[in-house]
C-alpha cells in the first residue's frame, strides 16, 4: 500500500513533469499496480501519481465499467460544450464533497502501461474522473473549481486536519520515548 498525499503537502500543488519512455518498464508497472491496490483499498474510482507523492504526469482508473486503465502523458484535446453538476470527492481531501460542474464528455490521448499511444472518448463517470485526475497533473484540486467558500472551508477543515494528526504523531513519539527510557532504565538495574 502507498501512502496517499493530503491537501496541504507541496506535491498535491505543482505541475507534475512528463514520464520519459525508458522510465515505461517492469518497475514502473509494478508501481501502477500498488497505485491500483491503493486507490482499490481507499474506494477510489482514479488515482494520480503526486497523490502518492510523485510528481509525474500518470495516473490510474477503474470507473463504472471496472476496467483498468493506465493513462501516462494524458492530453484532454477535446471536451463537450455541455456541462453537468455531479457530486466529487477526493483520497487527498477525504470526506469532503462538492457538487463540480466539467464538461459530460471529453477525448485524451495518452501511453498505455506499455507505452502504446491511444485515443479514448469518455462520457459520463470516466469522463469525470480523467478530468479530475488530469487536474492533479497540473497541481489542481476539485475544490479549486468549486464555490470559493467552499474552497475556503475545505482547506481550513483540512488544516485543522493535519495539526491534529501532527499533535497526535508527536504524543505517540514521546510516549514510545517514554517507554523506551523505562526499558533502558530497568536493563541498566540489572
Amino acid at each position: 500500500m502507498l501512502r496517499i498525499t493530503k491537501l496541504g503537502e507541496d506535491v498535491l500543488r505543482q505541475v507534475a513533469v512528463p514520464v520519459e519512455p525508458e522510465e515505461i518498464n517492469d518497475e514502473f508497472r509494478v508501481l501502477l499496480n500498488e497505485m491500483f491496490e491503493t486507490m482499490i483499498e481507499a474506494n477510489g474510482v482514479g488515482l494520480a501519481a503526486p497523490q502518492v507523492d510523485i510528481s509525474k504526469r500518470f495516473f490510474v482508473v477503474i470507473a463504472d465499467d471496472d476496467v483498468r486503465r493506465v493513462f501516462i502523458n494524458p492530453q484532454i484535446v477535446a471536451t463537450s460544450s455541455d456541462l453537468v453538476d455531479y457530486e466529487e470527492g477526493c483520497l487527498s481531501i477525504p470526506k469532503i464533497y462538492e457538487k463540480i460542474k466539467r464538461p459530460s464528455q471529453v477525448t485524451v490521448q495518452a501511453l498505455d502501461e506499455n507505452g502504446k499511444k491511444f485515443q479514448l472518448e469518455a462520457d459520463g463517470l470516466l469522463a469525470r474522473v480523467i478530468q479530475h485526475e488530469n487536474d492533479h497533473l497540473d497541481g489542481i484540486v476539485f475544490i479549486d473549481r468549486g464555490d470559493a467558500e467552499f474552497k475556503k472551508e475545505a482547506e481550513e477543515t483540512m488544516a485543522k486536519r493535519q495539526k491534529r494528526y501532527l499533535e497526535k504523531l508527536k504524543a505517540k513519539e514521546a510516549k514510545e520515548r517514554k517507554i523506551a527510557a523505562r526499558k533502558l532504565a530497568k536493563q541498566n538495574k540489572q
